[in-house]
């Protein structure tokens, strides 16, 4: 079983929201997950980002792959090198 980090879209149509979940790489998007990491809000000014820091470091020990997306905001976020 592969493991991901990834976004699961929430929110109105046109109004999104995004939370960072830890799923199997054969789940749909929107789909069955395993945790729940945290959330990125793109519709506030900044954009907010609110992540659990030690859980992400445990599901990447753990051998959890990050999507693309989500490596480029948990490096904003200041979590990942």
């Amino acid at each position: 079983m592969s493991v991901k980090i990834r976004l699961r879209r929430m929110g109105a149509k046109k109004a999104p929201f995004y939370r960072f979940v830890v799923a199997d790489s054969r789940s749909p998007r929107d789909g069955k997950f395993i945790e729940e990491l945290g959330y990125y809000n793109p519709n506030t000014e900044p954009s907010e980002i609110k992540v659990d820091a030690e859980k992400v470091k445990a599901w990447i020990a753990n051998g959890a792959q990050p999507s693309d997306t989500v490596k480029v905001l948990l490096k904003k976020a200041g979590i990942m090198e």
